[in-house]
């Protein structure tokens, strides 16, 4: 036990009476912070999963261990003339070459650390997106020690985000976190008090070190390559072998359009060849049906599946009732991450909506879109500390999941470590962090 953990058991003790919980959490926040410049709501109670959603989430990390295997084989299998071109043409579109050179070379390798944004719906799960580079490591890592210390069974057990980190370098790591990603190096250097010191460190991307044979960390989205001093370099010697970065350098792999792409008629065969019939089935029903934005004219007879518009200029003058649907970017661009390049079709004027369908056909294929079926979060009833009466209140919001599954290295075994819930005020559309929000780790009800 580190001495931060063993301060964490002095101040946190099972039992305790909610403004007890409330204070002990904060008293047991590190001294710089998890997220530079952030606040959210405390409450003194995890956030309660049934017993079948719990089930449902541990299947999932296996199913989307799959899924990226089979994203990965068909962009590759493009890129080689060998299926589906236009896959290909339109995932490299606006990248440069030595990236994707790279990324091809790197064959065998495939992100080990997948969080899929899931909205808690009536009808179960809904996934918004699905980040192989996610923030949020060391904060649920945090999260979940300090309410285990409380009494709270949270889901992947007190220790199971850093193991899970672990598990995936047996010899340790240099973490490399961007000025872009900033905000989160504290918590990054929370989680190396965590780990052996003596195998991990965690750099400035900008100036970072790495001896060969090494493993990285990439905490750096790839778009932002040509502000970090020596990615370039890093990611060819990653080609060559020298290193190897987590997640590999497969700017394809980290584009939402694959959720369009899932559900793209044309595709089916395909995904039928690299998925069981059953995995495919399983995910569909977490994968809001979507589609790639592609101004292509449409045969006469044709119409875009489900929204039975001949095109999108069509699909543009939709009434408010029709266009409960989302837009966004895809990938590879600064607007890409958070709540940012987002248009919530119902949420906005027709004149909004209007010029954000024409900029999503303008860009492509430089920059494509993907729209998916709008899925209402369930709306729920959660705790949080109210500092001005100084007691609990009740918040009415709707639930954004983000379940942390590590791909251990040694063993492909998928891990859960820790579920993450964030509730918002139920008037917002888009669900994420904000400072009227709480943030919880999850654990499992009864039956």
């Amino acid at each position: 036990m580190t001495d931060m953990n063993h301060q964490l058991g002095k101040q946190l003790k099972p039992g305790m009476n909610a403004a007890g919980r409330v204070e002990a959490i904060r008293t047991a926040m590190p001294e710089d912070g998890l997220f530079a410049g952030k606040e959210w709501r405390i409450s003194p109670d995890p956030f309660v999963l049934a017993p079948e959603e719990v089930r449902q989430l541990e299947r999932l990390g296996q199913l989307l261990w799959k899924y990226v295997e089979a994203c990965d084989v068909i962009f590759r299998r493009s890129r080689k003339g060998k299926d589906v071109p236009w896959v290909a043409d339109v995932l490299t579109a606006g990248k440069p070459d030595w990236l994707i050179d790279a990324g091809m070379a790197c064959a065998e390798e495939r992100p080990r650390v997948l969080r899929p944004d899931l909205i808690l719906t009536d009808d179960g799960f809904a996934m918004s997106e699905l980040d192989s580079v996610p923030g949020g490591i060391g904060l649920v890592g945090w999260l979940n020690q300090c309410y285990a210390a409380l009494g709270d069974r949270v889901l992947g057990g007190a220790s199971g985000m850093v193991d899970g980190f672990a598990s995936l370098f047996p010899d340790g790591a240099d973490i490399l976190v961007s000025k872009e990603s900033g905000d989160y190096r504290p918590e990054m250097d929370w989680l190396l008090t965590q780990l052996d010191g003596g195998r991990f460190s965690v750099q400035d991307a900008e100036n970072a070190e790495v001896a060969s044979g090494r493993d990285v960390y990439r905490f750096f989205e790839l778009f932002d390559w040509e502000q970090i001093p020596g990615a370039k370099e890093l990611i060819e010697r990653a080609a060559q072998g020298d290193v190897r970065i987590s997640a590999p350098p497969k700017p394809w792999l980290e584009e939402k359009l694959w959720l369009g792409l899932f559900w793209t008629p044309g595709l089916r065969r395909v995904w039928d060849q690299l998925m069981r019939r059953g995995h495919w089935r399983e995910l569909s029903r977490v994968i809001p049906y979507g589609w790639m934005v592609d101004p292509a004219p449409l045969p006469p007879q044709a119409v875009l599946p489900r929204l039975d518009a001949a095109s999108w200029d069509e699909v543009a003058g939709f009434s408010q009732r029709e266009r409960e649907l989302v837009l966004k970017i895809s990938g590879f661009d600064e607007s890409a991450w958070g709540s940012r390049g987002v248009t919530i079709g119902h949420d906005v004027s027709g004149n909004e909506w209007k010029a954000a369908l024409k900029e999503a056909q303008e860009s492509f294929p430089q920059q494509p879109f993907v729209m998916q079926e709008f899925r209402k979060g369930r709306v729920v009833e959660h705790s949080y500390w109210d500092d001005a009466t100084g007691s609990v209140k009740m918040m009415k919001g709707r639930v954004r999941l983000t379940p942390y599954f590590f791909v251990g290295r040694e063993d492909n075994q998928v891990r859960l470590g820790g579920v993450h819930a964030t509730i918002c005020p139920e008037d917002k559309k888009i669900i994420h962090g904000m400072r009227d929000a709480v943030m919880v780790p999850c654990v499992e009800g009864h039956e």
